[in-house]
C-alpha cells in the first residue's frame, strides 16, 4: 500500500508530461500548416511570425491554428528596434543575453507600435537583420 502511494505522484507526473508533449506537438503541427503560405516563418512558445513579401503576420500559437493574428506592412514601418529587458539595443550590437526579448516596430503617422516577442535573442537578431534589409528606403 505504501509503495502504491509512493508511485502515484510519479504516475501523475508522467501523465502530465505526456499531455504537455502532446499539446506542444499539436501546436507545432498547426504552425507547420499555417507557415506553408509564407516566405519566411518562425515558431516559439510566445509567438508565431510569418513574412510574405512586405507583409508581416504574427499571433499566438494554439493547437488549432495561430490565434490573435495581426498583419502589417513593412512599407508602413518607420523604425524597427530590438528590445531586451525593456532596453533598446542596436541590432548590430545586441547584448549577450536577456530575458524579455522583442522586436518593436514603429509606424509612420501612428503612435502605435507592435512588439513581437521572442524566446531566443539570437533568433530575434537574425529576424531583425533580415527584416531590416527588407525595409523600404
Amino acid at each position: 500500500m505504501e509503495r502504491g502511494l509512493f508511485w502515484l505522484p510519479l504516475l501523475a507526473l508522467f501523465i502530465w508530461l505526456a499531455w504537455a508533449g502532446w499539446n506542444e506537438y499539436q501546436k507545432l503541427e498547426a504552425y507547420r500548416i499555417w507557415a506553408e503560405k509564407f516566405d519566411r516563418a518562425k515558431y516559439d512558445i510566445y509567438a508565431v511570425l510569418g513574412q510574405k513579401g512586405n507583409d508581416i503576420t504574427w499571433g499566438k500559437p494554439t493547437r488549432q491554428e495561430p490565434a490573435n493574428l495581426r498583419t502589417f506592412s513593412l512599407k508602413d514601418v518607420q523604425e524597427m528596434r530590438l528590445i531586451v529587458d525593456d532596453r533598446i539595443y542596436n541590432l548590430a550590437e545586441p547584448p549577450e543575453k536577456g530575458r524579455a526579448i522583442a522586436l518593436e516596430f514603429l509606424f509612420f503617422n501612428s503612435l502605435n507600435s507592435v512588439r513581437i516577442p521572442f524566446t531566443e535573442l539570437a533568433l530575434a537578431v537574425e529576424w531583425g537583420n533580415a527584416l531590416q534589409q527588407d525595409l523600404p528606403g
